[in-house]
């Protein structure tokens, strides 16, 4: 970072010793995973100076919003529409962690054996080292696992306020209505914060910022498919995750430049990798950043990510808020049938994501699939069964791994993912 930040961070209430050792790992990580790789698309810069200003410069926006009577809304799932944010000029941001950070204090009060999602945000919290906690205005939980439920009962009180947002757990009208009425919630509780009410045109005009982000996503996505593979999954993934941090027109304008780019890598038939490098879709719980260890583990041991089925990747993007509709009911019910369509693990039965699997696989021309598990996420676990069946039973080649944030395992899922990438080079 050019400039120095360290009065913000102090007035934030960081720990400014804890906080620099973080963005040091953090730092030396990302030069390690992301800057050695050769070949990349030159339009990664961009997102490489979003990640060197991540604490920095995107917080300094934060505050100046903040300043001119914006709320700013933190997160942690793609259940949170984004466009209710937006409609009263507010700004959202993600706050799921994807590092081991203060795991200790976490510990004393919740299970060891809780999924590292939770204890990641947890542990950032307690040892004040996210400026994006501290900075927002407002931050929502979502009832999706039963670890999330109570996380936010425990948070509230040791790290901030927040509002829980109920999810259905069936499709069917009743679960509908239910997200129906959070999302009603949540738009009142939208407009309390920012004194301001969301019209049609201003819900019209939020509805098509975030449209417009996911189908640059999706175009970034769709131009994977070819081979040889001209971006890599992890440098593809790292523009999903930045998707949950950056302004979304200023994002947008970004990644569409970047697909240009890819474009006439595709024509012109340059890859990052050789053709016919075995490809991998990566299916399975979200990857927050620094989550980065099993993609770079793949993609240093002969193997390339062509998708993510994951909510940092497809499911995150797939499917837009439908706009032919003329009053503010029509689009907030529009909106809920985007959400209501996302096949979390969550949901029982899920039969839509086995489907989903299957079209991404082909889509891609993926070789196998390697299913992604954090050790106690039990809704993704219970399923990487089902997905495992489905995927096999087509013929596909198909490696399920759990892990952590720690990097102790990293030696052990290399031999794993050696032997299942050598496998389809076979």
């Amino acid at each position: 970072m050019a400039t120095d930040y360290r009065q913000m961070w102090t007035d934030l209430g960081l720990d400014l010793e804890a906080h620099d050792a973080l963005l040091q790992a953090l730092g030396q990580g990302y030069q390690d995973i992301f800057l050695a790789q050769k070949g990349r698309p030159a339009g990664m810069g961009y997102f490489d100076f979003v990640m060197s200003e991540v604490h920095g410069l995107r917080v300094k926006e934060l505050l100046d919003a903040k300043a001119e009577g914006r709320p700013v809304v933190g997160s942690f799932c793609v259940f949170v529409p984004e466009e209710l944010v937006l409609a009263v000029g507010g700004v959202a941001v993600g706050l799921c962690a994807g590092a081991e950070f203060a795991f200790d204090k976490v510990e004393q009060h919740i299970p060891r054996n809780t999924c590292a999602l939770i204890k990641a945000f947890l542990g950032f919290g307690l040892a004040r080292v996210c400026p994006y906690l501290t900075a927002a205005d407002l931050l929502v939980g979502e009832n999706t696992c039963d670890g999330k439920k109570k996380a936010w009962e425990i948070a509230d009180g040791l790290i901030a306020p927040i509002h829980v947002m109920d999810l259905p757990q069936v499709k069917s009208a009743e679960g509908r209505g239910l997200l129906t009425a959070e999302y009603r919630r949540f738009m009142a509780k939208m407009e309390e914060l920012s004194g301001k009410q969301i019209t049609l045109e201003s819900l019209e005009d939020a509805i098509g910022v975030v449209n417009r982000k996911r189908a640059a996503l999706a175009r970034l996505a769709r131009l994977r498919s070819a081979n040889p593979a001209p971006i890599s999954g992890l440098d593809a993934l790292l523009v999903n995750q930045v998707s949950f941090y950056d302004d979304p027109v200023r994002f947008t304008a970004s990644v569409n430049a970047l697909c240009d780019e890819v474009e006439a890598r595709v024509a012109a038939g340059k890859g990052v990798f050789p053709a016919d490098t075995p490809r991998i879709l990566v299916s399975g719980c979200p990857m927050a950043v620094p989550n980065w260890k099993v993609p770079w583990v793949i993609e240093t041991s002969g193997g390339v990510i062509v998708g993510e089925e994951s909510c940092v990747g497809e499911r995150g993007l797939r499917d837009q808020v439908a706009t032919d509709v003329a009053d503010l009911d029509g689009l907030l019910g529009a909106i809920v049938d985007r959400y209501f369509a996302i096949d979390c693990a969550i949901f029982t039965p899920n039969p839509d994501r086995l489907g989903h699997v299957r079209e991404l696989r082909d889509r891609t021309g993926a070789d196998g699939v390697l299913h992604y598990g954090l050790q106690f996420c039990t809704p993704y676990q219970m399923e990487a069964g089902p997905v495992e069946k489905a995927v096999k039973g087509d013929g596909t080649p198909f490696l399920r791994l759990e892990t952590d944030y720690s990097m102790e395992d990293v030696e052990q899922l290399r031999t794993r993912v050696g032997a299942f990438v050598e496998l389809l080079g076979g």
